[in-house]
């Protein structure tokens, strides 16, 4: 029977984890990155309103911004969302059919 050598199983068994936390490192430092270009995206978004606003002040309708391809974001946010909601209850009730079903 073969002797058992701690030393190399402890070695064997450090080399096992450290693969194993290299992947939820590189997990942990995309999830930050996501939240970062989050944030990033929240001050875009209200430094785009802020420029809105004031081309709306300096004398720009909304019209003529319209034809210029520059509608105010908060009205594509809000279509957006609210078909996404839409389709999101749509997949919510198929999700408790197909649940109860089976």
């Amino acid at each position: 029977m073969a002797t058992l050598d701690i030393e190399q199983t402890r070695n064997q068994a450090r080399a096992l984890l450290d693969s194993r936390i290299e992947s939820v490192t590189a997990l942990v430092k995309s999830r930050q990155r996501i939240n970062e270009l989050r944030d990033q995206l929240v001050a875009a978004e209200r430094d785009d309103k802020r420029a809105y606003v004031q081309a709306t002040r300096d004398g720009w309708s909304a019209d003529e911004l319209k034809k210029l391809g520059l509608e105010p974001s908060a009205v594509k946010r809000r279509r957006t969302a609210k078909r996404s909601k839409e389709s999101d209850q749509g997949s919510d009730q198929d999700n408790a059919t197909s649940f109860s079903e089976g």
